[in-house]
């Protein structure tokens, strides 16, 4: 894969056999983001776990203290008063059994989180094959399925994101963007490697996390010590 010019400066102020305390690594993904829009930096924690035994699953969800810097649009799925009280929470769609044909049929997926109270599960899992592909499906250990509405809107409109193994046993998750300071990004790094740190599967023998890199969107990726986690 050829880079361009900027990403091959970049790169060079990156030594690739060093892994990096925390501080430092941010620093570099800083100065690594050059593109002309605000880049995202990313988390990649590739994990000892294999992810096709249930007991060494990882799913949760953490409040980053400074948000992730992108706006969320929430969906809430839900009915009787639950409904008027995700609108007055802040949700940006409410709805109950009518959003399923639109979802389903017309291929609306204008929103980025789904929030559905339990007593909806039946009618959200009929949008099992939409939403589960693209992430999308409610979870309890995500905090997405729960009578309480309003903390459910109200954390992830605060930078609440959810995190879980993919097939390779990895997670990825944005910390923030290339524009905060770096004691922010810095405090959401440490909010996550906190959560994720306390998410160990007991069950799971050997090296918890192998590998750390941290990188913007377009930047080169720079390792980070595992040795403190």
């Amino acid at each position: 894969m050829k880079h361009g010019k900027k990403y091959t400066e970049a790169a060079k102020l990156v030594d690739r056999s060093v892994a990096y305390e925390p501080a430092e690594a941010i620093s570099l993904v800083k100065k690594t983001a050059t593109a002309k829009f605000d880049e995202t930096i990313e988390v990649h924690i590739r994990t000892g776990c294999d992810g096709r035994h249930a007991d060494q699953q990882i799913r949760g969800a953490v409040v980053l203290p400074n948000g992730t810097g992108k706006t969320v649009r929430v969906l809430v799925i839900a009915k009787g008063d639950k409904l008027a009280e995700a609108q007055a929470a802040g949700a940006d769609f409410v709805g109950g059994e009518e959003l399923v044909p639109k979802i389903q049929n017309e291929g609306w997926l204008d929103f980025d989180v789904v929030v559905a109270t339990p007593d909806m599960m039946g009618v959200v899992g009929r949008l099992g094959k939409v939403l589960g592909p693209k992430g999308l499906m409610p979870n309890p250990k995500a905090g997405t399925v729960t009578m309480d509405v309003t903390k459910a809107v109200n954390d992830i409109k605060a930078g609440k994101i959810e995190y879980r193994l993919d097939k390779s046993n990895i997670v990825h998750v944005p910390v923030g963007k290339a524009s905060f300071t770096e004691e922010q990004l810095t405090q959401n790094f440490d909010a996550l490697m906190d959560a994720i740190s306390k998410a160990k599967p007991s069950a799971l023998k050997g090296q918890y996390l192998r590998s750390i890199t941290l990188t913007s969107t377009m930047g080169p990726g720079v390792k980070v010590n595992t040795a403190k986690y």
